[in-house]
């Protein structure tokens, strides 16, 4: 349940940050309400939502870390996955944690998310190629059953 919060935050922060990549276009549009403002004072002005933008996306970003982080240990420790996709994940949480930090996570972007992307995908793929392992998840299902 914590894995699904943090993702669900980090998808919500991203997406209310776009808000501020968008508006930008507003300003800059032309209208004629804000012909008070320079052409300087606009520029600038849509250079700081941009910059919240990034602020907000690497925040996003940081949250993203912590859910792929837990994501990652809970697929290593169950038993229903291969271990090395529960491994990648928290090598790519890790890296996506550098986002605590923006101007290091920044950076680092160009090598992380390649790297994220390919786990993600790869997750993706065996999940609809094989599954997960039925036979473990009845075995685990009854074993809490006889626990209950």
């Amino acid at each position: 349940m914590v894995a699904a919060v943090l993702g669900l935050t980090g998808c919500t922060i991203k997406t209310f940050s776009r808000v501020f990549y968008l508006g930008p276009l507003f300003i800059l549009h032309g209208a004629p309400y804000l012909s008070i403002f320079s052409r300087e004072q606009l520029q600038a002005l849509a250079l700081v939502l941009l910059n919240v933008n990034d602020h907000g996306a690497a925040m996003a970003m940081a949250f993203f870390g912590f859910h792929s982080l837990l994501t990652g240990y809970l697929i290593f420790r169950s038993t229903f996955l291969p271990r090395v996709f529960g491994l990648l994940g928290v090598i790519a949480g890790a890296g996506w944690l550098t986002f605590l930090y923006p101007p290091l996570g920044i950076r680092l972007f160009l090598y992380l998310a390649p790297f994220g992307l390919i786990v993600a995908i790869a997750l993706i793929v065996w999940l609809l190629v094989f599954g997960v392992n039925e036979q473990r998840w009845k075995e685990q299902a009854t074993a809490a059953a006889v626990f209950v």
